[in-house]
């Protein structure tokens, strides 16, 4: 085939789509929107349900703890900078000392 001529077989020859496949589209296109929506909105109703019920969860946890901060404001009691209650662990201290040694001196015990 000579450069230039075309092929029978790849010239299109479609014609504009019919009424009724315009109408088939525009009836899957709202179904296909109105499905979207629905599932917007149970996705955000589960987001709002998880997000109340961790707020809730949180509010149950923190209860002693307001109630202990109603009870003892800041500044409620003054301990003057002492401990009241605490606890320690006794850590022994070694003293290194380093001192160079020359090949020819003994090592000090």
């Amino acid at each position: 085939m000579a450069r230039g001529c075309y092929d029978k077989r790849m010239i299109s020859t479609r014609t504009e789509p019919g009424l009724l496949a315009k109408l088939f589209a525009l009836i899957a296109g709202v179904v296909v929107l109105v499905l979207g929506f629905m599932f917007s909105l149970i996705l955000l109703t589960v987001v709002v349900v998880l997000g109340l019920g961790a707020l809730g969860y949180f509010w149950w946890k923190t209860r002693a703890l307001r109630k202990a901060m109603r009870e003892n404001p800041k500044g409620g009691r003054d301990t003057g900078g002492q401990v009241i209650d605490g606890e320690a662990t006794v850590v022994t201290e070694y003293r290194v000392t380093e001192r160079i040694v020359l090949p020819h001196e003994p090592p000090e015990k």
